[in-house]
């Protein structure tokens, strides 16, 4: 074989392998890529439904450091019929929305729209879960579409209530002017109430509880009936979209009446929770004590809000708060602890806080060269203050035993899960013994997770 011959032989072969390779590292990115494409059994497999919804008085929102919404509650319900957890991510446009769904970045929209077939190709839209209808509300009493005149109707954008408006316009040769503001329904309705704007339309459920409350606030005509609302997903996941439609048809039957008349059929209970000062759509505020924690955070150099999530999640806030166990105060330390760190009086707040945050130091001392990464810590941090540094530190060792990933916290938690079965539990290399721990992977997923929504709708 001439050396010509050769030479091509060796480039023909470099340039193979060099895309073989390619199409693996591809392949394997794919598996962990955080924005890949994935239909139910692919979402299953990774263990979260990425949800895009409103951060609004009836979708999703904070109340005294609480998760709460319509929205909020239905997708709890679905993740659980899935076998996942659901990861909610806040949309402040609905077009952003399609753009994330479009892209990967969720997986579904719960944000209350309606069909629309220029979307068809590329998104499908679930059964209904409900109906609403659209109504005019303005700065005055106004009894039929002539009364506007020339004035302007601001609506959000990428709604259907432009849509709406432009054939009652048509209809009726009216001259009022449709303008398009990204900002949600219930800011423009604020912006009313301030005298900032006229008119906006929004749906019967906001409209009338905001009415309610603002005298500056009045409910003008119908603009469209009650009309049937969708999610979305994309047209990809025929298998997710089956599965949530046959959730829905079930659950049309009770629970969703049920909660429909929880969040809608109280105006008054839904507009205190919205308007509260300890609420992230009146107030942002997560609880009475946000300044303390906030104070305290800047000793352990963390975001605020979570050490806000821990106090919720072991006490709700409540100083005066007891275990089964005896622990006690809102960072519920055992008595021990509460001695070690010198508490002497669990149910004053800044007793309690410095105490806890104490024994967070002390914790972040104690994995700071196990694991050195902030990020992964504070995963450890957190289960070893629900179970035990050393019940953790023996899901450590079995990791190392076991050739995995020691500072990875998702290759312990696995062997922490397993700290109730005897073939682990007895192993000689750990010290501490049985232990339930999947309660503490738990507890860490959902501090964490509940970091994430204050993070979302809770300023710095």
């Amino acid at each position: 074989m001439g050396k010509s011959k050769q030479l091509f032989l060796a480039v023909a072969v470099s340039i193979l392998l060099a895309v073989v390779s390619w199409f693996l590292i591809s392949k394997e990115k794919s598996k962990t890529d955080s924005f890949f494409m994935l239909d139910l059994a692919g979402i299953q497999a990774r263990g979260t439904l990425r949800v895009a919804v409103d951060n609004n008085s009836s979708s999703y929102y904070i109340y005294r450091g609480r998760r709460m919404g319509y929205e909020y509650e239905l997708l709890l319900d679905l993740g659980k019929r899935l076998g996942v957890q659901i990861e909610f991510v806040v949309a402040s446009e609905i077009e952003e929305a399609f753009a994330q769904l479009e892209e990967g970045k969720v997986d579904l929209i719960a944000m209350n729209v309606q069909k629309n077939k220029g979307l068809s190709s590329e998104v499908d839209f679930t059964d209904a879960v409900g109906n609403t209808s659209t109504f005019l509300v303005g700065n005055k009493k106004v009894t039929n579409w002539q009364n506007l005149g020339s004035d302007t109707v601001v609506v959000r954008k990428g709604a259907v209530y432009k849509q709406q408006l432009e054939q009652i316009k048509d209809s009726l040769d009216l001259d009022f002017l449709i303008l398009e503001d990204q900002a949600h329904e219930e800011t423009l309705l604020d912006r009313i109430v301030d005298h900032g704007m006229k008119w906006t339309v929004a749906t019967q459920q906001i409209a009338q509880t905001n009415v309610t409350y603002y005298e500056e606030l009045y409910l003008g005509m119908e603009v469209a009936k009650a009309g049937e609302i969708n999610w979305a997903v994309r047209g990809t996941s025929t298998e997710l979209l089956q599965r949530v439609n046959a959730w829905l048809a079930e659950k049309k039957k009770r629970f969703i009446p049920d909660l429909y008349a929880k969040y809608f059929l109280n105006s008054k209970n839904q507009h205190f929770r919205s308007t509260s000062a300890y609420s992230s759509l009146g107030g942002n505020r997560i609880s009475l004590y946000d300044d303390l924690i906030q104070e305290h955070a800047k000793t352990l150099g963390w975001d605020w809000r979570l050490l806000a999530a821990i106090v919720y999640k072991e006490s709700r806030f409540d100083t005066t708060a007891v275990s089964y166990a005896g622990a006690q105060g809102l960072l519920q330390l055992m008595p021990v602890t509460l001695e070690r760190f010198g508490v002497t009086n669990p149910n004053d707040p800044v007793e309690s806080l410095r105490g806890g945050v104490k024994f967070l130091l002390y914790l972040d001392k104690f994995w700071m060269k196990r694991v050195p990464k902030t990020n992964e810590r504070i995963k450890f941090i957190l289960a070893s203050y629900n179970i035990g540094q050393g019940h953790v530190e023996d899901a450590w060792r079995l990791t190392l035993k076991h050739g995995k990933n020691s500072q990875n916290w998702r290759e312990v938690s696995y062997y922490l899960n397993l700290k109730s079965d005897p073939t682990y539990y007895r192993d000689p290399v750990v010290k501490s013994g049985y232990a339930k721990g999947h309660i503490a992977v738990n507890y860490v997923r959902d501090v964490l997770g509940l970091f994430q929504s204050y993070k979302a709708l809770v300023n710095p």
